[in-house]
């Protein structure tokens, strides 16, 4: 069987006018990529694998996994690079350089590429050191989570069945006569599930029986929370219980007591934060040596003479003289 390769894809076209891009080949390519297989390619330039991974790089790190999953968006990155390569080619062919004020506008674009790439080494190599010596941070999430145990408290939970008669559909006291005369049904031993199903104004009623599962107290209207959690046993009914919604009967079907979470349980979001923290700290002094910097001057004078002057007066005038009348 043919092992499956990443072909090349050719792009030939006229200026300004692109023509039709094809990619080939299978996603799945078994051999490992060659990073100077040609992807795109004009007159002018060309996109190899490792421009096009290079440039995924700049991908926010949370969409950049699955951005390949979609051709149309491979395609159209690829077709942004060679432009761009392409509009660079031109510019370094002609004369543009040779006027003063592009050279500025191209030394700063080149000072900002360079910086970025130096803040991304520190980043990098402050994420490597984090992840060799984990133990010694895992030890200070541990330390974290001892002082801050409230911090991953979890409320006490029930679990509860209800049946609603909502008060937009029956008056105040039709709906509390209905809630009774339902209850003494359930006490008498039909299920509350299907009368729920079969009465309930709720109208999620129809695909869950009215069972609503696990919730904190916060999370509900007050009265049907405050009922729902007054039950003792797993089996208790209550009485007819008014909310803003109207008239419930509530089953309680489970509880879960308030209980702190363990370490383990949080351990990888705190590493995950403590890493964070870290990284940002380590750029964080990268840029601050720079800006205490002892041997760093400012020319005062010169800066003033770059502050424009204005004379509040002449600037009310100036925004009166612009307002509709």
């Amino acid at each position: 069987m043919n092992r499956p390769t990443i072909s090349v894809v050719r792009w030939t076209c006229t200026w300004p006018m692109f023509c039709v891009l094809a990619l080939f080949g299978s996603a799945f390519a078994q051999t490992a990529p060659n990073p100077d297989e040609v992807l795109v390619e004009n007159r002018w330039a060309k996109v190899t694998r490792s421009e096009y991974d290079a440039e995924l790089l700049r991908l926010p790190a949370d969409i950049r996994g699955g951005f390949a999953v979609n051709s149309k968006r491979v395609t159209d990155l690829l077709i942004r690079m060679l432009v761009t390569k392409s509009l660079a080619t031109q510019a370094r062919a002609g004369e543009l350089y040779k006027d003063p004020e592009a050279q500025r506008r191209r030394a700063l674009e080149i000072d900002r590429v360079d910086a970025g790439v130096l803040m991304a080494k520190i980043e990098q190599d402050a994420g490597q050191y984090f992840d060799t010596h984990r133990a010694q941070f895992e030890a200070r999430a541990r330390e974290l989570y001892l002082v801050n145990q409230d911090k991953y408290r979890v409320p006490e939970q029930v679990a509860a069945s209800h049946i609603l008669f909502d008060l937009k559909k029956h008056s105040k006291e039709e709906a509390l006569k209905l809630a009774q005369e339902t209850r003494a049904k359930i006490v008498a031993g039909t299920d509350i599930n299907e009368l729920s199903r079969k009465l309930s104004d709720d109208p999620s009623a129809q695909q869950n029986g009215g069972h609503i599962d696990y919730f904190e107290k916060r999370q509900m209207d007050p009265a049907f929370a405050d009922a729902a959690f007054a039950l003792k046993k797993v089996g208790d009914l209550s009485e007819p219980v008014l909310s803003s919604f109207g008239y419930h009967l509530i089953r309680l079907d489970g509880r879960k007591p308030g209980r702190v979470k363990s370490f383990d349980e949080v351990k990888e979001a705190l590493v995950s934060e403590e890493r964070g923290k870290y990284v940002a700290e380590q750029r964080d002094l990268a840029v601050t040596a720079i800006r205490e910097d002892p041997m760093s001057r400012i020319n005062q004078p010169a800066v003033d003479a770059l502050v424009v002057k204005v004379d509040p007066e002449q600037a009310k005038k100036a925004a009166e003289a612009v307002k509709p009348r």
